[in-house]
């Protein structure tokens, strides 16, 4: 929970409902915060923030319909050609629609939308489609859209891609997003240029922000079945004027069949004051209701970070023996600081091969040598985590030839089997570009498919390791199609399902033995909840990367860096996981050798990991609390605090001057008590007011204590 105040500030308004003076052309909802006017053609007049006194909105619709019919597909309802009756009462518009018209034709699709100024200040916009025509589908609806959207200046785009993205500029971001290849070919970008970005294909909430430094507009889809949601960047206009109107919204999939009926009640719009944390609370507080993250393991929570393994790879060539798990890998590990490894392609047909037949490999004494390895790793308080991958099957596996992998695998709207393929690079080009492995995707749903994952579990128990790690199984997948309508629908809920998979895998492993740890790859928060540590997807340093999104709003969450696979930019990308609260995924080379083959990686990571030991109960078991419980006057300098009980541990560091300097003042209950630094600090001051000068990549760790 974040402090009392951060909530206030969305919670405390005077709520009142007011229809225009002429209420047969406008109908409002405004309190002290909020302003929202719609005319009598359902277009949105105003979207008011009260106390920043921006308007968002220039009188363009809130909505956009589309619907299939037969082989026409896309065909496109524009709300500019439909006349509503709107109603309002004392808390709510009500925007109807009995039929629409499309083109020439009025079609019997009934629609209602409504919008509410909640007691928690924000917007709520409710839908309600019904479908009386035989012969159509009722694909998506965009509601609510904010068109031609007025921005200030200063307003970044903020979005939940891999746990957070920061661009200084949306129009353009919208712009270099169409000049991808596949952007502008595939999409008719002579009427919008479009930034696609689907929850939770990406985006690891569903939510986005337009922020400025004291206030900002925010637009979240407040859904507890954790459907697919499209997050709306469009910018309309033609190539003349360059696109420049930027249209923003929440886009649903109803797939709405012949005589069905649909609602939504989960779309909301926010304008607030203050920075994006504000947001950020908005959605952590919406999340309360459903969040189930049960406390990690001590020893996950003291986790620094892993080596990343091969031990076989998917060419047949072996990397690392199970000799080498007790011997070499761990002195090298021990080097820096790190006990524990993330062990891929232990079995004996090597990674990313013949899943999910996982038997180890016989001619290294099979199951009796891998237990006793991995024994000799842990020794000490190591942990092997033991790793199998959560939804893919081979083709040429046993599994899949038997027909149970035929049965559970997901189809797509033809009914054939949706594939994905992996081809790693040996010394040679043949095998990386011609000889992949191709896998089907299994839908996590299937009772037949959750055995398998529980007798991964099972038997990663009996060889001794301290945790089971599932790749892929902490994202979404692409839809398993239903063919058996009138029209073909997809499964809208795939991370959800994933999410219930994990569920029944961490209540499994607690009844054999609590101290077990569940890991899985990539950043979702349907599927973060219900595991102990996630191995991230890409690389947190990289420009625009803004995990501060995700470490503020969840950050009970233990995420790794990715990426450092080399030995270059060593210090600023080390500093920025630990300032950030990262644990260290180190996979030198793609995974393929140790961190004694990168000196210079080897030697600054030991370094910092003697900072966590020695902050070990404020940076690993405490809590990542952002900038709060401070203030500092130079925005060169980076820190973040730590919390735990009475303590707390403040991490900074500067990586773009050759020096610079900073004065930290704390809460006045806090005092100073200690530091340890990695290369060029000066430290001044006493109390809750302190000076720090960095050099270019220093770092130190402040530590403060509540007064006695």
């Amino acid at each position: 929970m974040k402090p009392a105040i951060a909530v206030v500030s969305f919670v405390v308004c005077t709520f009142m409902i007011s229809l225009g003076l002429k209420a047969q052309h406008s109908f409002s909802l405004k309190n002290d915060q909020v302003e929202l006017v719609v005319n009598n053609k359902g277009e949105l007049i105003t979207l008011r923030n009260a106390g920043a006194g921006t308007n968002y909105a220039s009188g363009k619709p809130i909505w956009r319909l589309y619907f299939d019919e037969g082989e026409i597909k896309d065909n496109e309802v524009w709300a500019k050609d439909n006349a509503p009756v709107i109603t309002a009462t004392d808390d709510q518009i009500l925007i109807k629609y009995d039929k629409i018209r499309y083109k020439n034709r009025l079609i019997a699709i009934g629609l209602e939308l409504k919008v509410k100024l909640s007691s928690a200040n924000y917007l709520i916009f409710s839908s309600k489609i019904t479908n009386n025509e035989d012969n159509m589908v009722v694909r998506e609806l965009q509601y609510p859209l904010v068109a031609d959207c007025n921005l200030p200046a200063d307003y970044d785009l903020i979005t939940t891609e891999i746990g957070g993205q920061k661009y200084s500029d949306p129009k353009e971001r919208i712009r270099i997003a169409n000049k991808a290849i596949g952007g502008p070919y595939m999409a008719p970008s002579n009427i919008f240029l479009q930034m696609e970005s689907f929850y939770p294909h990406g985006p690891a909430a569903n939510c986005f922000t337009l922020a400025g430094e004291k206030s900002g507009l925010y637009f979240g889809s407040h859904d507890p079945s954790f459907e697919d949601t499209g997050h709306g960047y469009r910018l309309y206009g033609s190539i003349k004027d360059g696109f420049n109107k930027l249209e923003l919204g929440i886009y649903k999939y109803p797939n709405c069949l012949p005589g069905a009926t649909w609602e939504n009640n989960a779309n909301v719009i926010a304008v607030y004051q203050g920075s994006w944390r504000r947001a950020a609370d908005l959605y952590r507080n919406w999340a309360n209701s459903w969040w189930k993250h049960q406390t990690p393991p001590l020893w996950v929570q003291k986790m620094k970070g892993w080596q990343r393994i091969i031990m076989r790879h998917q060419y047949g060539e072996t990397l690392f023996t199970y000799e080498d798990l007790g011997t070499r890998v761990k002195k090298v590990g021990e080097s820096v600081g790190l006990n524990t490894v993330l062990t891929h392609g232990w079995f004996n047909t090597g990674h990313d091969n013949m899943y999910p037949d996982y038997v180890s490999d016989p001619k290294q004494g099979g199951d009796k040598n891998l237990k006793k390895q991995i024994a000799a790793f842990q020794k000490d308080g190591g942990a092997v985590l033991l790793y199998y991958n959560g939804k893919l099957i081979d083709k040429a596996s046993e599994f899949y030839k038997s027909g149970l992998g035929k049965e559970v695998s997901i189809k797509d709207n033809t009914g054939s089997e949706v594939t994905e393929a992996y081809k790693f690079r040996g010394p040679g080009t043949f095998t990386g570009t011609y000889n992949s492995r191709t896998f089907v995707v299994a839908d996590a749903r299937q009772p037949i498919w959750q055995k398998e994952l529980i007798k991964m579990a099972d038997q990663a128990v009996e060889l001794g390791a301290k945790s089971v790690f599932y790749d892929q199984l902490g994202m979404a997948d692409k839809s398993n199609w239903d063919l058996s309508k009138k029209f073909p629908v997809p499964s809208m809920s795939t991370i959800a399902d994933k999410g219930l998979a994990l569920k029944m895998i961490h209540e499994h492993l607690d009844k054999k033995n609590p101290d077990i740890a569940l890991g899985t790859e990539h950043l979702y928060d349907a599927t973060a909840q219900y595991v102990d540590y996630i191995h991230s997807l890409y690389g947190a340093a990289n420009p625009n990367n803004f995990i501060d999104w995700f470490r503020y709003t969840f950050p009970e969450i233990i995420l790794s860096d990715r990426e450092i696979r080399d030995d270059t930019d060593i210090e600023r990308r080390v500093n920025h996981a630990i300032l950030k609260g990262l644990r260290n995924d180190v996979e030198i080379y793609r995974a393929r050798a140790l961190i004694d083959e990168a000196p210079n990686y080897q030697q600054y990571l030991g370094k910092i990991n003697q900072l966590k030991n020695r902050f070990e109960d404020l940076l690993l078991i405490g809590k990542y609390t952002d900038q709060e419980h401070f203030e500092m006057n130079n925005p060169v300098v980076q820190a973040r605090s730590f919390v735990r009980g009475d303590k707390m541990a403040i991490v900074v560091t500067q990586s773009e001057l050759e020096s610079a300097s900073a004065a930290i003042h704390v809460a006045d209950n806090y005092r100073y008590m200690e530091n340890g630094s990695v290369g060029d600090v000066k430290i001044s001051g006493s109390g809750n007011r302190i000076n720090v000068v960095l050099g270019k990549n220093g770092i130190t760790v402040l530590m403060f204590q509540v007064k006695k």
